[in-house]
């Protein structure tokens, strides 16, 4: 693995795996190898194959690489729950050491990958580990998933802040048009932009989440492909991402 990178969002349900799913998309179409991973998934459905999740089955249509469901999705619980919650429903327990453990026997088998959290930045995972624990055993560098609709200023700039202080190394962030409605939409990204240390790798208009292409075609992952080393920050010579208008 040349590189990989942690999805995390203000929310839940603010296009987590929508983004993803593009930034998948758009790697893909630069000619490079890139995998997926939803390490823990609550709220799965039994299928023919065991417990199964749309999110992870998602990520994985949009991988160019062979991997098992398993694999890509190695803790599957029933109940759409938090993860702890969830756990402590089949009495059984997971730790990071064994998430990290499972992304280690398939990192090799692309150049990039994508791994998508559940919830958001600070869902528990168990008594002493949360999602924010995720990354850095991964050695993951994070791009935040930001809804934007009302009050979404205050989750985005909470997190990112979290993410600075927990040693992680926020990359870039993505702007989801959730609610098409929201007052001033570009006013509030604007804001973001100023307060937010990390790139606006590029604005998702609020479309159908099946137009993955067309999302992937918003992003930048021209930028994401000159950087170098997991958590080396930046070559001197990458620039930041150019920011269009809303379109």
């Amino acid at each position: 693995m040349k590189k990989g990178y942690f999805i995390t969002g203000t929310d839940t349900d603010i296009g987590k795996t929508f983004a993803a799913c593009a930034l998948l998309q758009a790697f893909a179409d630069k000619g490079v190898s890139v995998g997926a991973m939803k390490p823990i998934a609550a709220g799965c459905e039994y299928t023919a194959s065991g417990w199964q999740n749309d999110d992870a089955l998602r990520l994985m249509q949009y991988t160019n690489i062979e991997l098992s469901y398993q694999q890509v999705n190695p803790v599957a619980l029933s109940s759409p729950i938090a993860p702890h919650l969830a756990l402590q429903e089949t009495d059984e327990s997971v730790t990071i050491a064994q998430l990290a453990n499972s992304f280690d026997t398939i990192k090799k088998s692309a150049d990039y990958f994508i791994v998508e959290g559940a919830g958001g930045w600070q869902v528990p995972l168990n008594e002493n580990e949360s999602m924010a624990d995720i990354p850095k055993a991964l050695g993951l560098d994070i791009i935040l998933v930001v809804g934007m609709r009302l009050g979404c200023l205050n989750h985005a700039l909470l997190t990112a802040a979290a993410i600075e202080q927990s040693g992680n190394y926020l990359v870039g962030w993505i702007a989801n048009i959730i609610n098409p409605d929201m007052l001033m939409i570009e006013k509030n990204i604007l804001t973001l932009r100023n307060n937010i240390k990390a790139p606006l790798l590029g604005t998702l208009p609020h479309m159908d989440t099946k137009e993955v292409s067309s999302a992937s075609q918003k992003l930048d992952v021209d930028f994401l492909l000159r950087l170098r080393g997991v958590n080396n920050h930046f070559d001197s010579s990458v620039k930041p991402p150019s920011q269009p208008s809303i379109s």
